[in-house]
């Protein structure tokens, strides 16, 4: 009997998809705009957060925002009434963005028109962080009800991660939520993970964030 002839599909999915994404980074590199891909769980408060970005920073650099989501266009709605551009990416049916079709959203909302595209992957741990969508960095929202053992229990999506804002630290007395913990097992996966503990409803800790976020963008676009 002949050896049944095995192909490895995710790997070559993955092996295309990379080449893809390297495509897609260099061609964002040459206009200057920097594409940072954030990844969280539904419920994050990833609207908040983004809305709050763009009210104090819009005046410094010019900012566009992709929605990433299964059906609906309530985000990119949200988005909207801001005064920045926001377009929505429907999957579907898929658990993440990979380049292709990361691509395709920016085909649609301009490569040259902004400083900073924020890419809102769909919500969820796992299949996101699998796929790189081009982006110049990754960048994840744990929110203080979700607990401080996801970094134990989704390992990958904070070691590719540059960055992770904890939010909704304002109802820290309300949860078991331990800070030191999140941030001890978050740097075990990725020692050079920057941590911003924030609240996207109250403002605080968005200072700090900002001044890196502006860094970032400058060294990217320089």
């Amino acid at each position: 009997m002949d050896k049944v002839k095995v192909i490895e599909v995710r790997e070559s999915v993955f092996a295309n998809n990379d080449r893809e994404a390297d495509r897609v980074r260099e061609k964002l590199k040459s206009k200057k705009t920097c594409l940072i891909n954030l990844m969280l769980s539904p419920g994050a408060g990833k609207t908040t957060t983004i809305r709050r970005l763009i009210g104090d920073l819009s005046t410094e650099i010019s900012i566009g925002v992709m929605e990433a989501d299964i059906d609906s266009t309530v985000d990119a709605e949200a988005i909207a009434e801001t005064g920045a551009k926001a377009i929505q990416i429907h999957t579907g049916g898929m658990c993440h963005l990979d380049a292709g079709m990361t691509e395709q959203g920016l085909d649609e909302i301009g490569y040259e028109d902004f400083d900073l595209l924020v890419l809102e992957n769909v919500g969820n741990l796992v299949c996101p962080a699998e796929f790189d969508t081009g982006a110049a960095f990754n960048m994840s929202i744990l929110s203080v009800p979700e607990g401080h053992d996801k970094p134990l229990k989704y390992p990958l999506m904070y070691e590719v991660c540059k960055a992770l804002i904890i939010n909704k630290v304002d109802v820290l007395p309300y949860f078991d939520f331990d800070m030191e913990k999140i941030m001890e097992y978050a740097s075990r996966r990725n020692p050079s993970i920057k941590i911003f503990p924030v609240s996207a409803k109250t403002g605080e800790g968005f200072e700090e964030l900002e001044t890196w976020l502006k860094s970032e963008v400058g060294m990217w676009n320089s």
